[in-house]
């Protein structure tokens, strides 16, 4: 992502106007401090100022800047947001052109091209001349469209890993219902079998008990025949 950064030109420059509020020494050397790279000391003092002033444009902007540096980009992108919000975009195009920019820069930086190109075009708006805003919008155009093509074939992966994933579990579910169909086939078998064979000794020990009837009705007939003679 850091290459992109550097590819496109970024304009991040401390404002010096003079300022007349309390809180001008502070902007000043957060300035000085900028200066000599020392970004983690620009952002206390420009901080410091926007205790005397909330409100301060300068404050506000110079801080977005400090936190751009130190790769605090959605925190820089809040700052840049508010310096443009206290301006009259109509009465001071130029810097709102400039927030409006560097709002595009904080949303490249953190790959929402979307909000990027929305940001950069509002700046454009505000000052058309500016080439360098133009160059980052067709930069951030480009960026987009790729994002955008990687996210549809994520998608349509994801749709296709999904369908693959479904198909294997409906095998697999195949697969396990004939595994317990088989192993309850064998324990239906040996239950027949099991039942075959109570049928058969119930039977034979029926034949055995009609036999034995039989003899006793004949003994019985044979003991009548003797005692008649």
């Amino acid at each position: 992502m850091r290459r992109f950064i550097t590819l496109i030109s970024i304009v991040l420059c401390p404002l010096s106007f003079v300022l007349a509020q309390r809180e001008a020494g502070d902007v000043r050397r957060g300035n000085r401090d900028y200066k000599k790279q020392n970004f983690t000391e620009a952002e206390v003092d420009y901080r410091r100022g926007l205790e005397v002033n909330k409100n301060s444009y300068e404050a506000h902007y110079n801080l977005g800047d400090a936190l751009f540096r130190q790769d605090k980009y959605a925190d820089a992108q809040a700052e840049f947001e508010t310096a443009a919000k206290i301006l009259d975009k109509n009465e001071d195009k130029e810097r709102y052109a400039k927030s409006m920019h560097n709002i595009g820069n904080c949303a490249f930086a953190q790959q929402q091209y979307d909000q990027a190109v929305a940001a950069y075009q509002e700046s454009l708006r505000a000052n058309p001349k500016d080439n360098d805003t133009r160059y980052n919008l067709v930069k951030a155009m480009e960026m987009l469209q790729q994002q955008q093509q990687q996210q549809n074939q994520d998608q349509k992966q994801d749709k296709q890993d999904q369908q693959q994933q479904q198909q294997q579990q409906q095998e697999q579910q195949n697969q396990d219902q004939q595994e317990q169909e088989q192993q309850q086939q064998p324990q239906n078998e040996d239950q027949m079998d099991k039942e075959t064979a109570e049928q058969l000794l119930q039977a034979l020990e029926q034949d055995e008990q009609d036999t034995q009837e039989k003899l006793q009705r004949q003994q019985g007939k044979k003991r009548r025949v003797e005692k008649e003679w």
